[in-house]
């Protein structure tokens, strides 16, 4: 068998870490096996990290959720439980930023929260609705018009009075054909 060299393949697998090792400090951009071991370590912090930012964004959220639910006299806990009792489902992101640019319609949830918790709100419970089978109304029937002059209608209106009275393929009939199945329909 002939000997089989991967020089090309080699040097592309090593180009494209190289690649990927841009902007790192010292050898680790330019030496394969210090670049190598930083790319993988790099890769492992990006998925890692991924997570993370979606804790850390839900943490942020809740420290700004409690301070403007202490502006309006609650704790973070108590006025989540109280929207929750209220039926009020807004996503804490969306609450941190009515918190931070909206303060006053934050203080109307906050509001809600509280009577929420004294009970004053009715209790409103959710049902799962069983769809209903849709039921077609039943079709109207035209009374029959007896002196119309189908001839002296242009050919689009004959078309349409053909499909609404059912009459099949009535869109590829000629003018004589359409008025002779309206005629034959009394």
């Amino acid at each position: 068998m002939p000997r089989v060299k991967g020089g090309t393949t080699a040097r592309a697998r090593r180009k494209k870490i190289l690649k990927l090792a841009k902007g790192y400090f010292g050898s680790k951009r330019t030496l394969y096996r210090t670049a190598h071991e930083q790319v993988m370590r790099s890769l492992s912090y990006a998925y890692r990290d991924r997570k993370q930012k979606k804790r850390q964004f839900r943490k942020l959220w809740i420290q700004r959720i409690n301070a403007a639910a202490k502006i309006n006299g609650m704790k973070y806990s108590t006025f989540i439980h109280g929207l929750s009792l209220a039926n009020v489902q807004v996503n804490r992101k969306m609450l941190a930023d009515l918190a931070v640019f909206q303060p006053a319609d934050f203080t109307l949830y906050a509001d809600l929260a509280k009577k929420a918790l004294k009970g004053d709100l009715p209790k409103v419970e959710v049902k799962a609705v069983k769809a209903e089978p849709k039921v077609e109304p039943a079709k109207k029937v035209e009374p029959k018009v007896e002196a119309i002059d189908y001839s002296s209608l242009l050919v689009k209106d004959l078309k349409a009075l053909a499909n609404e009275k059912g009459i099949e393929g009535a869109d590829k009939m000629l003018k004589a054909d359409l008025v002779q199945a309206l005629s034959n329909l009394k």
